[in-house]
């Protein structure tokens, strides 16, 4: 009968695998061990490196990957949300339209000693003053607090020259033509907006229809100091949901109504105090908590992602944004906040209910309709105002342009025309002055069967390295003075290790035969013969493998393997033959580990 197989005694983990809380905390642990077990690490580490960018290791893209997977398995499977890729480069004319070139800008100081730059915003919330009342301050209020707390260059102690605003994208030209202006796109939203037309045809011309782009984004970050937090080069996902506004239920919401949310209301932040008041999504519409039901809907479901990738719902929390917070193009916004160790509460998902905004700005800019049509369920008898010019006295006076003036006459709308006739006897129109008598203004009735208009949108919008990073916090523990990382089943980067006892006597042999066959089943596997077994598992624990498969002497005997629990240290035995079908069962969370084989008493 196999017996549990036991660590050697005396093995223990580097001393960069441990990390005391006297010593350091969490964020300075993951920082080590991710470096060096392959999770991430500073980009460019041979020539110095360069703040805000990150290279994510075998271990680190595997986990993002599986943090991305769930991501779409919520949103694009479950829900039928679309999916595109687009360029992250993108003509100056984008966003000029949006708004981000007039309103991506971030205070900023320069040490007049040895110059560095920081966000000047960021070294007051350092003194004490919050975030709120730091981003609604003017240069002149940044520059009077700076003096007034003293505030230096954290570098060389140095003094700070007068504060300027800095436009935080990367800014560039688009082939070899200088005034052919682009920009790196500072979210992946804008590129969702301007396929809106071509979106919709996909979606049968029907709303409701979302849409979500999980791509690279770019933000020139004055000073990034907080490692995947703030990044210059980073993953974002953001997901635009558009619907009728006159038709705004949301026919999920009965999936997630008595959900809970903790939000932090604005009127309570003003009161600077950061208690939470605990809403079910039904009692947050009701109460006028949240605007929207989409805007809820997708409030519970990314509170329902987090638990997913193993943050708790305690550790949790959304955040209302005051007038001076919210984005130029939100009407209402939520961040969603997880408390980490080094840095507090910190921001991973954004949720913004941008009315029509964007699409209009890109169809005045572009001058392209980006209405849709609406039928009425019956026909309606309308009376409207008209406008017809009269071509028999607009002839004589511009003769050869009567057509031109016409066709501008058409643009406008016909009440600004009657109401600068009744108040002016005439109107311009660019040079053209039109006279009272020259145009015919009469009401008649009309026969209505539809109307166009700009969709709403509501958007979640969340930080996929941000994502990471707090899986990775929340999965970090240490058990009998050893690293695990505890990551959910779904999103762990490795989900099986297979052992060896020895490499010799075949042992080694059949140990990749079972290793093959896993791989063969889509499973992610990992194999080591290398050191005791002890020290196997220890290393295996370290980056979170779920399972250990350890192959010894009676495997050759009966063809059973014994299967390792990497939180409780639990074993079982079962045959071999039997573990696609019980790991994929597992794995799917349909069973549990006791439900793996026999238990095996220590």
């Amino acid at each position: 009968m196999p017996v549990a197989l036991k660590p050697k005694l005396g093995i223990h983990l580097s001393s960069d695998a441990k990390c005391s809380k006297i010593e350091c905390d969490k964020f300075t642990a993951i920082n080590e061990l991710a470096k060096r077990r392959g999770f991430f690490w500073s980009s460019f580490e041979i020539y110095g490196g360069s703040g805000g960018f990150v290279t994510y290791g075998p271990l680190g893209a595997r986990l993002k990957q599986n943090v991305e997977a769930k991501l779409r398995e919520l949103f694009v499977k479950k829900l039928g949300i679309f999916e595109i890729e687009s360029s992250i480069i993108a003509p100056g004319r984008i966003f000029e339209a949006s708004g981000h070139v007039d309103h991506f800008k971030e205070p900023m100081v320069e040490c007049q000693s040895c110059h560095q730059r920081f966000r000047a915003d960021h070294l007051l919330e350092e003194k004490g003053i919050s975030s709120a009342e730091a981003e609604k301050m003017t240069l002149d209020e940044v520059a009077k607090e700076m003096d007034y707390h003293s505030v230096v260059c954290p570098d060389c102690q140095g003094k700070f020259g007068y504060p300027q605003r800095y436009l935080t994208m990367f800014e560039t030209t688009i082939g070899p033509y200088s005034g052919s202006t682009g920009y790196g796109r500072p979210e992946a939203a804008q590129n969702i907006f301007v396929e809106f037309n071509r979106l919709y045809t996909a979606a049968r011309e029907r709303l409701p229809f979302g849409c979500i782009q999980i791509g690279h984004a770019l933000r020139n970050e004055i000073s990034p100091r907080q490692g995947l937090i703030r990044l210059r080069e980073f993953t974002i996902a953001d997901l635009e949901f558009f619907f009728d506004p006159e038709e705004p239920i949301c026919d999920k919401l009965k999936e997630v109504e008595n959900d809970v949310l903790p939000i932090l209301l604005c009127e309570t932040r003003l009161k600077e105090c950061e208690e939470t008041t605990e809403f079910t999504v039904k009692d947050a519409l009701d109460k006028r908590i949240i605007l929207s039901e989409w805007q809820a809907f997708f409030m519970a479901m990314a509170k329902r992602l987090l638990v997913e990738i193993g943050v708790p719902a305690n550790k949790q929390r959304f955040i209302e944004k005051l007038t001076w917070e919210k984005a130029h193009y939100s009407s209402q916004s939520f961040d969603q906040e997880v408390y980490v160790d080094r840095w507090g509460w910190v921001e991973v998902s954004g949720h913004a209910y941008r009315t029509d905004f964007d699409l209009s700005c890109h169809m005045k800019a572009s001058g392209v309709d980006m209405t849709v049509y609406k039928e009425y369920p019956t026909a309606v008898e309308k009376e409207e105002l008209v406008v017809k010019p009269i071509m028999a006295k607009l002839g004589p006076v511009y003769k050869g342009d009567s057509g031109k003036v016409a066709g501008l006459l058409a643009k406008l709308p016909a009440q600004q025309i009657a109401d600068a006739m009744d108040k002016d006897g005439s109107i311009m129109v660019d040079n053209y002055q039109i006279l009272k008598e020259q145009v015919d203004i009469a009401k008649q009735k009309i026969i209505v069967r539809g109307t166009r208009f700009v969709p709403h949108v509501v958007e979640p919008s969340f930080g996929s390295d941000r994502l990471f990073y707090v899986a990775l916090e929340y999965a970090y523990g240490i058990k009998d003075d050893r690293v695990i990382m505890s990551f959910p089943r779904s999103i762990v980067p490795i989900q099986i290790g297979v052992y060896p006892l020895m490499s010799k006597d075949g042992l080694d042999v059949k140990a990749k035969e079972i290793q093959n066959m896993l791989a063969s089943e889509g499973f992610m596997t990992e194999f080591d013969e290398t050191g005791s077994i002890g020290r196997r598992y220890a290393r295996a624990d370290e980056v979170g493998v779920q399972l250990g498969i350890t192959i010894d002497y009676d495997s050759l005997e009966d063809d059973t393997v014994t299967i390792r629990d990497r939180d409780t240290w639990q074993q079982v035995r079962t045959p071999a033959k039997n573990l696609p079908k019980l790991l994929h069962q597992y794995f799917e969370n349909k069973i549990n580990f006791e439900q793996l084989g026999s238990i095996i008493r220590s």
